[in-house]
């Protein structure tokens, strides 16, 4: 693993608590009644969705570390691939969580645009590692 990739995993693995903290808060919410939580299912909705998907892209975002040094890459694209699930990690779980931070909240605000800008991040990195994989494989091949 390079040292990029070996630097970004550490920086996750060191995040991935206050996901674990997140939990927990949404946790103490449900369990206590927090005003403004379970009287908004909007909100309760949204906020747990940003909660789900920051954790499960991280793991995401250390599973493919694991791969992007094996892909035949430039290394912009390496970048890229290494960047792009732990950027969506942050920008759409965001959007969720500030889309409805007031408790009286009906709809999202605009802040829920960010989104579709994770999306674009999460979606560009995965094509990006699948491609570079493919190659690699291809490049295997080749040398048999």
């Amino acid at each position: 693993m390079s040292r990029e990739s070996r630097m970004l995993a550490g920086i996750l693995l060191v995040v991935i608590p206050t996901v674990m903290f997140g939990g927990l808060s949404l946790l103490s919410f449900l369990t206590r009644g927090a005003a403004g939580y379970t009287d908004n299912p909007l909100r309760h909705d949204l906020w747990r969705a940003g909660h789900a998907h920051a954790g499960v892209y991280l793991v995401l975002s250390l599973v493919m570390l694991r791969y992007v040094d094996e892909a035949t890459l430039a290394p912009f694209w390496k970048w890229v691939a290494r960047t792009g699930a732990p950027i969506a990690a942050i920008l759409i779980p965001a959007s969720f969580f500030l889309s409805v931070v007031s408790p009286s909240a009906k709809e999202p605000n605009g802040l829920l645009n960010l989104a579709y800008v994770g999306a674009i991040f999460l979606a560009l990195s995965v094509l990006t590692l699948g491609i570079g994989l493919l190659r690699a494989a291809r490049g295997s091949e080749m040398i048999k």
